[in-house]
């Protein structure tokens, strides 16, 4: 079933309305009648709802039940990225929200080949948040990700507080298996905190950034005894840690 996210919440007597692009989705692509049923999302809780009135521009659903089993990670994960090239980013959001990823961040790291000016990073997080979306409706998530404002690297540590662990995936410590497991470090965290996870560019952390961060207390974190991608290691994080809070509790 067609899975969509409300902007505005559900109104007296169980209606909403579906607007823009989703209503025109719905009549033109999906070429939906009155009657039709379709998957609305408001406020995290998704609701079975049933088309009471179409067209191009709005559609009417009405609530037909209670909410559907949710089905997010009871840890919340954001994943910092270096800026990497080309289109890598948009394969780290669209797999990143299928795998779970609570929010992304986009890092001027200092081993990025892309830079962002002020009107290239606008457009470029409305293109990922986009992706997001669409992502977030096909896997049948509850919560579409979050698409930060670039940071540069003290920007990102001065957001650091915000969360209850902090990690970082080290080349170097993969190179000398320094790095702690992440089902080790997954051990004392509990449903409902905060993971902040940063992963370089191509070419991977900077000797300089990678003490900075340590400093701030992040936590080398093994990605496994191979060098990843700068858009392959994200994920396999994302996998790991579901695998470890979802797989086994």
């Amino acid at each position: 079933m067609q899975r969509y996210f409300l902007e505005e919440a559900f109104q007296s007597g169980n209606t909403a309305l579906i607007a823009g692009e989703d209503a025109r989705h719905i009549e033109k692509v999906m070429r939906m009648q009155i009657g039709d049923r379709v998957i609305a999302v408001s406020a995290g809780e998704a609701f079975e709802c049933e088309i009471i009135s179409l067209g191009s521009d709005a559609v009417t659903v009405r609530k037909s039940g209670g909410a559907l089993p949710g089905n997010e990670m009871p840890v919340q994960v954001t994943i910092a990225a270096g800026l990497p090239k080309g289109d890598k980013l948009d394969l780290i959001v669209q797999k990143g929200t299928e795998l779970g990823m609570h929010a992304l961040i986009p890092v001027a790291a200092e081993r990025s080949i892309v830079r962002w000016d002020k009107q290239k990073s606008e457009k470029k997080i409305g293109r990922l948040q986009k992706i997001a979306k669409e992502a977030a409706e096909q896997s049948h998530r509850s919560v579409v990700p979050e698409i930060g404002g670039m940071l540069d690297l003290e920007g990102l540590i001065a957001r650091s507080a915000e969360y209850d662990l902090l990690l970082m995936a080290d080349e170097e410590s993969a190179k000398d298996r320094s790095g702690r497991p992440i089902a080790g470090l997954m051990e004392n965290v509990y449903h409902g905190q905060k993971v902040l996870a940063v992963f370089g560019p191509e070419g991977g952390i900077s000797r300089e950034e990678a003490e900075k961060l340590r400093r701030a207390g992040f936590i080398p974190a093994s990605l496994g005894p191979r060098i990843l991608r700068a858009e392959t290691a994200p994920l396999y994080a994302l996998a790991a840690i579901s695998s470890e809070i979802e797989g086994k509790r």
